[in-house]
């Protein structure tokens, strides 16, 4: 039972860290670096890889584990790779060992991270829309548990909603059409 509550407290301070970038007006690149970093230390894994849609694309955008130089260079259509398949079908995927074996795996020289055992990942999705996908990789085999499903679930989520804030831009926030918008639907109801 104790273990058990350790777990969700350090679930609810990894969700409570990534929740705090929403709030700082760090730019996009830096809050993505911190999490991937919060989100590889929490899973106890060898890398995170978060990349952000481009088109008809895939960019590695942030990187924790062995080859970080490899952001920005590392790309691949949604057609391609595990990661192009959990983009494409909006679904996580989990694969406890050989990851590198699985029919849908595309090789990248420039990753160490391919020839590791597990992987673990979720779309990122922002406004309904898959913006992207954050990928936790073991060198080892690694059994995800369901909780690990979850929080990175959750995580893809969060990383969307952060996007999202990001891509309204740096300018502070215009509180009069903050209200506007939020009531814009009760107003045209009450028409």
């Amino acid at each position: 039972m104790e273990a058990q509550l350790r777990r969700v407290e350090a679930e609810l301070r990894l969700i409570q860290r990534i929740s705090r970038y929403f709030a700082k007006s760090l730019p996009l690149a830096d809050s993505l670096r911190h999490v991937v970093h919060l989100v590889g230390d929490f899973m106890q894994a060898d890398s995170c890889l978060l990349y952000l849609a481009s088109g008809e694309e895939l960019v590695l955008c942030a990187a924790s584990g062995p080859n970080p130089g490899a952001v920005g260079e590392v790309k691949l259509r949604l057609s391609e790779g595990l990661t192009g398949w959990v983009a494409r079908e909006r679904r996580m995927l989990a694969i406890s060992r050989e990851a590198y074996a699985d029919s849908r795996f595309k090789y990248f020289r420039d990753l160490p991270e391919d020839t590791f055992e597990a992987f673990l990942s979720a779309p990122i999705i922002a406004r309904n829309a898959v913006v992207g996908v954050v990928n936790v990789q073991h060198r080892m085999p690694h059994a995800h548990s369901g909780e690990e499903m979850e929080v990175i679930t959750t995580v893809g989520e969060q990383i969307g909603a952060l996007v999202a804030v990001a891509a309204t831009g740096v300018q502070p926030l215009d509180r009069t059409s903050l209200v506007e918008a939020a009531l814009s639907n009760l107003l045209v109801r009450q028409t």
